[in-house]
């Protein structure tokens, strides 16, 4: 199914990416100058006519700064498309974001003619980003930009064959993105490549979407961590090695505690099991966050802290699971065990974990969970409510930024909150938009009971009931949002000593019931050396700037628990 182009048979590529939107800091041209600065940590490499200096899917080796030739950059997919990104020559550098740290590359490199190269390995390139300031800063920008670039050119990575209102196609369609993972989808019903593919399979509804990887593997309708495996998303963790600290969580408290600790020299190792920014980073706007006066989304400022905290030298595992926290073990003070059957080992732990989505009562509710039943409220879930009726459940900040983000979708949104106001729960900028946007309308005292559908369907109605009168009514809806809270993810601290209160949130700082042991610091739990951040922790404001800060905080406090 290859179309004509191919890398022998290629449209001509646009001259250094000419029609990319801020192409002049996208594909900058190095002088002969800052060559010579950067010489120092790199090698010398040469390659051939036709030669690949780097290809999908494969780790990628470093960043490359021509010397002389050409190379071309390229995507392709795995139904066989080439798509031309740039053609790069003397002056130019060779990299994105991911070769920070050694991540697969999602394009691939073609020398055009003899190349002449520095290659500058994922560790060297860290090194030149910190020790040589404005230069870094020219080219950290520059490889944000060219991942920025590739999630939004729609071509390359993953291709998805089937409804892009499915439920399961909404479902990897969000963790790729919620990973900045370049993807696309296409609708067998209208697209000839997509119709021919389901031909030759013959999947069955349940197998629907097939995922066809830039190798030409195909997943039918897999499971998040089978489709970060075949794309090899997650990143490079030394298992042999013994981490200074290993923090579980990267929502904003363990992002802030990566980049803080990484920066000060402590060799660190981050373990997620989704992706990273947590409940932040599907947060449509953040408006009360210092320094942003416009507002910032939460994938936005948590993509930027997790960039920053690569750029340090901190290791990212995403998405992995940690299962269990060992204490007092022979080879390191403390080892976590992986969902993949594979140990971490840290001299500190700092549990990030966060919170999970609370599930209300409501009858059938598992039943519609991701078939119109979301916690979440990105451009995906957006775009499948347009110009439709919505009800949106809770009455916090997050409800409130999730109900003025859909409203710029819906034809309207029916705000439930089972208090009698907003006031006790909300920002007064939140209410004050609510109440001057005229398609939400807000319902209080009020819940959902119970909804109705069909596996066919999907969610068609939801009965409300008005907790004053107990009078119920039925509104045909196929989108329920639900914002009600989050209860503690600390399943996996089960028997390993770390005191949790009664909701199951960590205790910090509490005095040790044990004679001549040292007061446990402010973020300390009950075990010496295991410290809880943000959400996760009992007491905590949970709000973003709170959970910044105690990650910042908390470094204060290893270099204390490391030192003694």
């Amino acid at each position: 199914m290859a179309d004509s182009s191919s890398v022998g048979d290629r449209p001509e590529a646009p001259s250094a990416g000419s029609t990319v939107p801020r192409h002049d800091q996208t594909f900058p041209v190095l002088t002969a100058a800052e060559i010579e600065r950067i010489r120092r940590f790199g090698e010398l490499r040469r390659y051939a006519d036709g030669a690949h200096l780097f290809e999908t899917g494969q780790p990628g080796p470093g960043m490359f700064v021509v010397l002389s030739g050409h190379v071309a950059i390229t995507q392709h997919d795995g139904l066989g498309h080439v798509t031309p990104v740039a053609e790069q020559g003397p002056g130019q550098f060779l990299a994105e974001i991911g070769q920070l740290s050694g991540r697969v590359a999602l394009v691939d490199g073609i020398a055009e003619g003899e190349v002449e190269c520095l290659l500058i390995r994922p560790d060297r390139l860290r090194g030149l980003l910190v020790a040589e300031a404005d230069l870094g800063e020219r080219i950290m920008r520059a490889l944000i930009l060219r991942r920025v670039n590739l999630i939004q050119g729609g071509s390359g990575g993953p291709v998805l064959i089937g409804s892009a209102n499915a439920y399961d196609a909404v479902r990897l369609m969000s963790f790729l993105t919620r990973n900045g993972w370049p993807h696309h989808l296409l609708d067998p019903a209208t697209d000839h490549d997509a119709a021919e593919l389901v031909a030759r399979y013959s999947p069955a509804p349940h197998d629907l979407p097939l995922v066809v990887t830039p190798d030409g593997t195909v997943l039918r309708n897999p499971s998040e961590g089978e489709l970060a495996r075949a794309m090899r998303m997650n990143g490079h963790v030394d298992r042999s090695k013994l981490y200074d600290v290993a923090i579980v969580g990267s929502g904003p408290a363990g992002l802030a505690t990566a980049v803080y600790a990484a920066s000060e020299g402590l060799s660190v190792a981050v373990c997620d099991q989704r992706a990273f920014g947590g409940q932040a980073g599907a947060s449509a706007r953040i408006e009360n966050y210092l320094g942003f006066p416009t507002g910032i989304s939460g994938m936005a400022l948590t993509a930027r802290a997790y960039n920053q905290a690569q750029k340090f030298g901190a290791d990212i595992l995403i998405p992995t699971e940690v299962k269990a926290l060992a204490c007092g073990c022979d080879d390191g003070p403390f080892k976590l065990t992986l969902d993949d059957g594979g140990e971490l080992r840290a001299r500190a732990i700092v549990v990030a974990s966060g919170a999970r989505y609370r599930r209300p009562e409501i009858e059938r509710l598992a039943e519609f969970e991701g078939r119109g039943v979301y916690y979440w409220a990105s451009p995906i879930e957006a775009r499948l409510c347009k110009q439709q009726d919505v009800i949106l459940v809770g009455g916090g900040n997050s409800a409130g930024q999730a109900a003025v983000f859909l409203s710029g979708h819906a034809a309207r949104v029916h705000m439930v909150v089972r208090a009698g106001g907003l006031a006790a729960s909300m920002s007064r900028y939140l209410i004050e938009r609510i109440e001057s946007t005229p398609n939400i309308e807000p319902v209080f005292d009020t819940e959902v009971v119970a909804l109705d559908g069909s596996a066919d369907t999907g969610l068609t109605h939801a009965t409300l009931r008005n907790r004053r009168s107990g009078e119920d009514c039925t509104i045909a809806v196929s989108n329920l949002f639900l914002f009600v809270g989050a209860d503690p993810a600390t399943g996996w601290l089960d028997g390993c000593g770390v005191t949790l209160d009664r909701a199951g949130f960590v205790i910090t700082g509490a005095p040790s019931a044990d004679e001549g042991q040292r007061p446990a610091q402010a973020l300390e739990t009950s075990v010496p050396g295991v410290f809880a951040v943000g959400d996760v922790r009992s007491g905590s404001v949970k709000r973003v700037g709170g959970a910044i800060g105690e990650g910042a905080q908390v470094v204060a406090a290893l270099h204390s628990y490391l030192a003694g």
